[in-house]
């Protein structure tokens, strides 16, 4: 991850961050900066000419946050909402399209165990869940998580419950510290800060 700022000043004015061939380009919306959306793309598709690299324009385009817009980057969604004192902030958190390819893994992972212990699960879910975690813990993630832990929680209470002939969840059979402590289910979930990143570089004038 890169990341770069070009500044005016002690403002800020433009934020870039890039990961691979993916980039991603914040300018300041006040209205004085609006002459920058049109000097970043032209230098970016000299930039790119150069290299001989061409811009993908399908998934390429310009969002505005302030009006209810939202764009993906290295899997999160990004957009603006208003913070519990009444500020607008960022939000970010895994798209919607990453959870379900995570839930659709580990529902594979169930059909293809249906007749097997329990403990033969959870071995080959726990490192997903691990990684996943890992990968998503910082932002606004803990709804994600919430809604990720308590669906594999209802998924290995189903798969006890089948092996014994028996509806339901087992909700007074197991408690939650014995599928996570005597199963050895993952249960770390917390989120963490975010990794170090390399210190921004700045520039006082795009040209």
């Amino acid at each position: 991850m890169v990341q770069f700022e070009f500044q005016r000043g002690k403002y800020t004015s433009v934020r870039y961050a890039r990961f691979a061939d993916d980039l991603v380009i914040l300018i300041d919306s006040h209205p004085r900066h609006d002459w920058l959306m049109k000097a970043v793309e032209k230098r970016i598709r000299e930039e790119m000419a150069k290299l001989r690299v061409e811009i993908n324009e399908e998934k390429s385009r310009i969002v505005d946050v302030a009006k209810g817009g939202s764009f993906s980057f290295l899997g999160f969604e990004y957009r603006r909402i208003l913070s519990r004192n009444r500020k607008w902030r960022a939000y970010y958190a895994p798209k919607l399209k990453k959870r379900m390819a995570l839930l659709a893994k580990l529902r594979e992972i169930f059909r293809q165990n249906v007749s097997q212990p329990v403990g033969q699960i959870i071995e080959q879910i726990n490192p997903i869940l691990r990684g996943w975690v890992n990968y998503f813990a910082i932002g606004d993630s803990s709804g994600c998580f919430s809604l990720v832990r308590d669906w594999v929680e209802k998924k290995i209470r189903l798969h006890l419950m089948r092996a014994r002939e028996r509806a339901g969840f087992g909700w007074r059979r197991w408690s939650k510290k014995w599928l996570y402590e005597k199963l050895g289910l993952h249960k770390d979930y917390r989120l963490r800060r975010p990794w170090s990143l390399p210190k921004a570089k700045s520039a006082a004038v795009v040209s």
